[in-house]
C-alpha cells in the first residue's frame, strides 16, 4: 500500500465524522508493517471533550491496540496538517513519519484556524492571553526527586 492509499482512508474517516455529526472534519490513521492499528476522526463536539481531536483518538486507539505508549515503526496519515496539540501529542507519541492532506491554511479557510496558538506559544508567559501564574513550585519539586530517585519507573 501507498501513502495515498491511507490518506485516502484517513479523509474518508473525516467525512464520516462530519456525516455522523461527531465534530470537525478530520480523520487520521496509524499503519505500523501495512496494517492500520489505530484510527479516529473529531470527536470533539460529540464527547465534549476539547482534546478528541482525530489524531489524538487515533493515538489512543493503536496505543491501545499495541499495548504501548509509543508508536515506534509506526506512520500517522491525517487529513490535515496537525494544530499544535495534535502535533505535540503525535512527537510524545514517537511515530517514524507523519502524512497529511490539507494544510493549516486550508483548516483556517473554513475557520478552523490555531494560529493564535503558535502565535502564544512565543510570547512571555506574563502577557499570555489566558492568564499564568507558578505556585507551589517547591512543593511540586518534591515529586520530581520522587522520579529521579524511584528505581522502578518506566522511561518514556
Amino acid at each position: 500500500m501507498n501513502d495515498l492509499h491511507y490518506i485516502e482512508l484517513a479523509i474518508e474517516l473525516a467525512e464520516k465524522g462530519v456525516l455522523n455529526k461527531d465534530g470537525g472534519p478530520f480523520g487520521a490513521v496509524i499503519v505500523k508493517d501495512g496494517k492500520v492499528v489505530g484510527q479516529g476522526n473529531n470527536l470533539v463536539t460529540s464527547t465534549n471533550d476539547p482534546t478528541a481531536h482525530a489524531e489524538v483518538v487515533a493515538i489512543r486507539d493503536a496505543c491501545r491496540n499495541l499495548n504501548s505508549f509509543q508508536l515506534d515503526g509506526c506512520t500517522i496519515y491525517t487529513s490535515c496538517e496537525p494544530c499544535p496539540m495534535c502535533l505535540g501529542a503525535i512527537y510524545w507519541a514517537r511515530p517514524e513519519r507523519i502524512v497529511y492532506a490539507c494544510t493549516k491554511a486550508d483548516a483556517a479557510a473554513i475557520e478552523f484556524d490555531d494560529q493564535f496558538i503558535y502565535d502564544e506559544i512565543n510570547v512571555p508567559i506574563p502577557e499570555r492571553k489566558i492568564p499564568t501564574v507558578q505556585v507551589g513550585r517547591e512543593e511540586a519539586l518534591r515529586v520530581f526527586q520522587l522520579w529521579s530517585g524511584f528505581g522502578e519507573r518506566t522511561e518514556y
